[in-house]
Parts: C-alpha cells; sequence; structure tokens
C-alpha cells in the first residue's frame, strides 16, 4: 500500500524503529540513518551478531551512516530528506534542530515533508528537557496505577507497552498526513508523545472519575465478577473468562452442564462467594490444554493465557501468517492484505551506501 513512499528514519532503540517497521511492512522504503557506530540497540546479543529488539524491528530496511556533527555528512542526510515523502527522529526536543535536520531545515529541501518527532513527553516546554523510559511514561499517564497485584502493589509489565503503543500511534499520525497531503499537498508537523500514546487507554477512566470518583475504570472490567476473571488450571496456567453478555455466559454454563449457576453471572468473585469457590475448583481440575480445548469447541469467550513460545504455535497466528520463520528466527508482521511480503534481515551498519551514496 506504500510502495514508492520513502522514509527517512533517524531514530534508534525501539518506538520509532517500530513505527518505520510497519510502515516498511506496508511496502515503503525506509532508510535508516545511524551514526558512526550505529543504534546502541545493535549491541550483540546471544550468539546473534546483532541485538534482539535491534533485529525484530530493523527488518526491510536499509542502513547508512553518517556523522550529523560533521557537515558534507549533515549535507548528505538533507540530501536524502529532499528525496524522501517522510522523516522520523526521536531526539530529545530541539536536537534534530541543533544537528540541522529538523523540521524547518527538512522543508527548505522538501517542502512538502511529513515530519514526524517522537519523543517521551512531547514538544511542549513542561517536561521535553527530561529523559524516560517506557516504565515512566506508564506511570505518569495513570496506566501503571491500573496493573496492580493482590496487594495493591503496581505490578512491573514484562513488554513495553508506551514503547509499542507510541510506535504505532506515530504511524497512524503519519498515515494521517499522508492523506492530507494527497489532498491538499501541504506538509505535516507532527509531535507525538509517548506518554500522550498511552493516555487514550486512560479514557474511560477519566471520564469515570469525573463523574462519579471512581479510580478503577469499568467496575466490571476489573476482576470484580465471576463472567469475567482470570482462573487457575490443575496444571498451575491460567485461563481468561470474559463472558460479560449473557449469551455467552449461558453457552459457559451449559458447556460445563453447570445450569446452577446461570443466574450467577454478575456474583461477586469474592472468596465469601460459594460459587465463586466453586468454579474456581471446576477450573482447577482441568489443564491448560483442555481449557484450551474447551474454548474452540464452546463460544464462551475463554482464552488460554499462552507464553511466547505457545503464541508462535497457536493455529490463530499460524492460519493469519502473522508470525513467520527466517533462517530458524521467529518475527512478527503486519499484515493488512493477502499479499505475500518481502524480507530482508536488518541490516549491517552502512550497508547501504553505495546504493545511496547518488541520493546522498
Amino acid at each position: 500500500m506504500l510502495k514508492g513512499i520513502r522514509v527517512i528514519d533517524f531514530s534508534q532503540y525501539l518506538p520509532a524503529p517500530h513505527t518505520t517497521l510497519r510502515l516498511a511492512d506496508l511496502g515503503a522504503e525506509v532508510i535508516k540513518v545511524e551514526s558512526p557506530t550505529g543504534d546502541p540497540s545493535r549491541a550483540p546479543s546471544g550468539k546473534e551478531d546483532m541485538g534482539y529488539v535491534f533485529l525484530a524491528q530493523n527488518r526491510n530496511k536499509k542502513s547508512v551512516a553518517l556523522n550529523l556533527k560533521e557537515e558534507a555528512d549533515r549535507d548528505a542526510a538533507l540530501q536524502l530528506i529532499a528525496s524522501a515523502d517522510i522523516v522520523i527522529e526521536s531526539y530529545r526536543p530541539g536536537v534534530a534542530d541543533r544537528l540541522g535536520i529538523g523540521y524547518e531545515d527538512a522543508l527548505k529541501v522538501k517542502k512538502d515533508i511529513i515530519y514526524c518527532s517522537l519523543s517521551g513527553y512531547g514538544g511542549t516546554e513542561v517536561m521535553r528537557h527530561l529523559g524516560g523510559h517506557d516504565l515512566n511514561y506508564l506511570a505518569i499517564s495513570g496506566l501503571l496505577s491500573q496493573l496492580k497485584d493482590e496487594n495493591g502493589r503496581p505490578i512491573q509489565p514484562g513488554t513495553q507497552l508506551a514503547d509499542f503503543i507510541g510506535g504505532i500511534t506515530a504511524s497512524e499520525a503519519i498515515l494521517g498526513a499522508l492523506v492530507n497531503k494527497e489532498r491538499t499537498g501541504e506538509p505535516s508537523y507532527l509531535d507525538v508523545s509517548l506518554t500522550d500514546s498511552v493516555l487514550p487507554l486512560m479514557s474511560n477512566h477519566i471520564l469515570i472519575e469525573s463523574l462519579t470518583g471512581e479510580q478503577n475504570g469499568v467496575a466490571k472490567l476489573g476482576g470484580k465478577h465471576v463472567c469475567y476473571f482470570i482462573y487457575e488450571t490443575k496444571d498451575g496456567r491460567y485461563v481468561s473468562l470474559g463472558a460479560l453478555e449473557l449469551k455467552f455466559w449461558r453457552n459457559f454454563c451449559y458447556g460445563l452442564h453447570k445450569e446452577s449457576w446461570l443466574t450467577e453471572h454478575y456474583s461477586l468473585a469474592s472468596d465469601e462467594n460459594p460459587i465463586f469457590t466453586e468454579m474456581k475448583a471446576v477450573f482447577a481440575s482441568r489443564t491448560l490444554d483442555e481449557w484450551a480445548q474447551f474454548s474452540l469447541e464452546v463460544d464462551c469467550c475463554l482464552a488460554p493465557i499462552l507464553e511466547t513460545a505457545e503464541v508462535v504455535k497457536h493455529p490463530l497466528f499460524k492460519s493469519r501468517q502473522f508470525i513467520f520463520n527466517e533462517e530458524g528466527v521467529n518475527y512478527t508482521s503486519t499484515r493488512f492484505t493477502e499479499e505475500a511480503q518481502e524480507f530482508t534481515r536488518a541490516p549491517q551498519l552502512d550497508q547501504h551506501a553505495n546504493e545511496l551514496k547518488q541520493t546522498k
């Protein structure tokens, strides 16, 4: 869908590289501009010659190394921008301007450029000078307050939610700007903040709190009721039950021959509730695999909580081809059409210098 669109990517680590990976999956040509020492996430992991995160986020891209503090290389970067449709950078606010590749610099060489700055707190004055990481963005957005253990302590997620959602948000903004450019011919400057990107996940919570004082959003989605809960299985694994609608709750009850539960749809997930105690015992009577099979046979919004290795083998992802294997390495893909996607491994540093030297 983006064939013929060129993206110049002045970013490193995770969020913005995920943005440009998504654009590459849509067919865009992505040229990753790196310092002479390369993206720090290149540092080898295990037996691989590149870091795991770099391998995952930089396939289907080209690499050219430029020292933006040197005039000749800065001019080369501007020539690349002049040939491009989109520029993305992930420096702290103001750094790209000081390096001579900021939005105003880009406009001088490409009058209809789409320029995206992706940072932790955005370009406004309040916190633009501060560094941050995924955990900080989740904390200040309020999202971390909604992820607590049974003792009320916020848990540390095992994935970088703000980084990935920020990357997705940036790609969404860029695609919107492309539509606007097609209609008007106008350039766009996009100031995308990782913290702002996860704030919409709190939109229900913020509205509800303003009206009721309730801090935890939609109550029935927070583990309050037996129909929407995480249950432990016989083998110490877990399944998620999300039978909010009556039809799914009925399917669940009939599937287990537990008609006596039909009237207990929204009873409390409390140890004082005998239905809850009985349900926990039923879930503990079968293994994860048994419940996984049940979930495919009975339409009741039940799903096993899979570990990473199990996700790769799940029939859903096999059928949709969102996970593929190249040379023994598993990758995820962004697919919106049935067209076959090309694959190239994450590039070596400056691998495409000769190819791009005319543009440089």
